[in-house]
C-alpha cells in the first residue's frame, strides 16, 4: 500500500514537471522563425560561425562576458546556420527553467504548487520573449533555477546526513551559470539569504561558503578580463523607480489590468508560506536590487540580465494560490482543486495572447537587419562603394551578406574574424580620403542618430566619413527600412574626380 502511494506520487511529480516542459516548449516554437534577427542575436550568428581560434582572440578585446555562450554556439551553428537552429537552445533553456521551476515547487510545497509555478512561468511573455532569442539569458535562467532546486536538495539531504556530492553538483551548476553571463552571481546571494531565513546550521553553511567559493574562483579571470571592456554597456542608463516597476510588471504573469494585480495579491499571501518564500522570495527580489544598487554607481543593470530572477515569481503566486484553496485542497477531492488552478493559468494565457503576437513580430525587437540587406540588394550593385557610418552598422552586412555581395567597403581595411573584432578594423582617416578621392558615387547605410547633427563621433575615422560626405558629395536618393537609412550621395561638380564616371543609380522606387 505505502509503495503504490510513492508509485503514485512519483508519476504526479514526473507529471507535474513535464506539463510545464511541453507548454513552454510549445510557446517557444511559436512562431520561432520570424524571418529576420536583430542586431544582439546578429551578433552571435557571426561570431559563433568563426573558427575557434578567431573566437577567442575576440574575446581578448570585445565581449568575454558571452564567451562560453559563444563557443556552444559555434558547435551548435556547425550543424546548420539558420534563424531557427539559432534560437532552439533557448527554447530548451526556457523549457528547462519551467521544468526546474515546476520541480522545485513540487519538492518545497506539492506536486500542484509545483505545476501551477511552472506552467505560470511558461505563459509569462517575459519568458516567452528570451525564449526566441538567439542570446544566452534563457541557458542563464535555466542555470540558476538548476543551482536553486540543488540547493534544496542539498538542504533535504543534509538534515538526513552527508551530501557531498550535492553540494559540488551545486558549485558546479553555479560556476557554469556565472561563466555563461557574469552576472549571475547575484543568485549566490539570494541563496545566502535563503540559508539565513532558513536558519540552516553551521555545516550547511560550511558547506555552500565551499561550494559557492569554487563558483567564485572559477568566475574570476572573466570578471577581470570583462572590467577592461566595460566601454561594451556605457549605453546603459541609470535604473531608476520606473525601471523597477517595469521589472514588477513583467514578473507579474501579466504586466497589467485584474491579471497584474491578482499576481501582486496573491505574491504577497505566497510570502507567508515559509520555505517556498524562503527559496522564492530571496531569488525573485535579490540579484535585481542589488544589481540596480550597484548601477547607481555603474550602470550595469537591464531587465535581460536578471532574467533568472523570474524563476521566484510564479513559485510565490502558486504558493499563495495553494493557501488560498485552504481546506478544499485538502480534500479527497483536490484533483479539482489542480483542475481549477490549471485553468485558471489557461484563461491567464487567453488573456495575454494578444501581447505574446506582439512579441513575435519583428517590429518588438529594435531592428530588422533581413529588410535592410533586402533594400540593399534592391539598391546596390556589385562593385558600388559603400561607407557604413558607423561602422557597426557592418552587423547587417555580416548576417546577412546577399545584399553586399561584391560591393567596396571603402572604410575596411581587415575584416571582423581576422582583426579580432566585431564589425572589422577601419583604415585611418588618412587613408579613407585618399580612397573617398576616387568615387563619384556613394552609399552610405547609416545609423538613425549618425545622421543628426548633434552626433559627434570620438574615432577620427567616423568623424572623417561625416565631414566628407558633407562637404564634398550631395544626396541623390534615400530609402529607410527598420530605422536604417540607405542614401546615395554624387560628388559636388566642384569637386568631382577624375576617376571614370560609375553607373547610374537604379530608379528610386515607387
Amino acid at each position: 500500500m505505502v509503495c503504490g502511494r510513492s508509485q503514485k506520487t512519483a508519476r504526479t511529480e514526473v507529471l507535474a514537471v513535464a506539463v510545464p516542459a511541453a507548454v513552454m516548449s510549445a510557446v517557444g516554437l511559436w512562431g520561432l522563425d520570424r524571418g529576420g534577427i536583430w542586431r544582439d542575436e546578429a551578433v552571435t550568428f557571426q561570431v559563433a560561425r568563426r573558427t575557434v581560434p578567431q573566437i577567442w582572440r575576440l574575446l581578448h578585446g570585445v565581449d568575454a562576458v558571452h564567451g562560453l555562450y559563444y563557443l556552444f554556439m559555434h558547435v551548435v551553428l556547425a550543424v546548420h546556420p539558420g534563424e531557427v537552429v539559432l534560437r532552439l537552445p533557448s527554447v530548451c533553456g526556457a523549457a528547462a527553467t519551467a521544468a526546474l521551476v515546476a520541480a522545485l515547487g513540487a519538492r518545497l510545497a506539492r506536486p500542484r504548487v509545483g505545476l501551477w509555478a511552472g506552467l505560470l512561468y511558461a505563459v509569462t511573455p517575459l519568458a516567452g520573449h528570451y525564449a526566441q532569442e538567439g542570446r544566452s539569458y534563457a541557458l542563464v535562467a535555466a542555470g540558476a533555477a538548476g543551482a536553486t532546486l540543488l540547493l534544496a536538495r542539498a538542504l533535504d539531504e543534509g538534515l538526513r546526513g552527508p551530501s557531498g556530492r550535492t553540494w559540488w553538483a551545486y558549485g558546479g551548476v553555479v560556476a557554469v551559470t556565472c561563466v555563461l553571463h557574469e552576472l549571475a552571481v547575484f543568485v549566490l546571494c539570494a541563496h545566502a539569504l535563503t540559508l539565513a531565513l532558513l536558519r540552516a546550521p553551521r555545516q550547511v553553511w560550511g558547506s555552500w561558503v565551499r561550494a559557492a567559493g569554487v563558483a567564485v574562483v572559477v568566475l574570476l579571470p572573466l570578471v577581470l578580463v570583462s572590467r577592461g571592456q566595460s566601454r561594451q554597456v556605457e549605453w546603459l542608463p541609470v535604473p531608476d523607480w520606473e525601471s523597477a516597476e517595469r521589472l514588477l510588471r513583467s514578473f507579474a504573469a501579466g504586466p497589467r489590468g485584474a491579471v497584474f494585480w491578482g499576481c501582486l495579491a496573491l505574491m504577497a499571501v505566497g510570502l507567508s508560506v515559509g520555505r517556498v518564500a524562503a527559496f522564492a522570495a530571496p531569488l525573485m527580489i535579490v540579484p535585481p536590487v542589488f544589481l540596480m544598487l550597484l548601477s547607481q554607481v555603474k550602470p550595469l543593470y537591464h531587465d535581460r540580465y536578471v532574467l533568472y530572477a523570474l524563476a521566484g515569481a510564479p513559485l510565490l503566486i502558486a504558493a499563495g494560490a495553494d493557501r488560498l484553496a485552504g481546506p478544499a485542497g485538502r480534500r479527497s477531492r483536490s484533483w479539482a482543486v489542480t483542475a481549477a488552478g490549471v485553468s485558471a493559468v489557461a484563461l491567464v494565457f487567453l488573456h495575454l495572447l494578444p501581447l505574446h503576437r506582439e512579441y513575435r513580430t519583428l517590429a518588438h525587437r529594435p531592428d530588422d537587419l533581413a529588410a535592410v540587406s533586402a533594400l540593399a540588394t534592391r539598391e546596390v550593385r556589385p562593385g558600388d562603394p559603400v561607407l557604413f557610418l558607423p561602422s557597426l552598422g557592418r552587423r547587417t552586412a555580416l548576417a546577412y551578406p546577399k545584399g553586399f555581395r561584391g560591393v567596396r567597403d571603402l572604410a575596411l581595411k581587415a575584416p571582423g574574424p581576422e582583426s579580432g573584432t566585431l564589425y572589422g578594423r577601419e583604415v585611418g582617416p588618412r587613408e579613407l580620403r585618399r580612397r573617398l578621392a576616387s568615387v563619384n558615387r556613394l552609399w552610405v547605410f547609416a545609423e538613425p542618430y549618425a545622421l543628426r547633427s548633434r552626433w559627434f563621433p570620438g574615432e577620427p575615422t567616423e568623424r572623417l566619413k561625416l565631414v566628407e560626405v558633407e562637404e564634398r558629395f550631395v544626396p541623390r536618393w534615400e530609402g529607410e527600412r527598420d530605422g536604417v537609412t540607405l542614401r546615395l550621395y554624387v560628388r559636388r561638380p566642384a569637386t568631382a574626380s577624375l576617376a571614370p564616371p560609375a553607373p547610374s543609380p537604379r530608379p528610386a522606387p515607387r
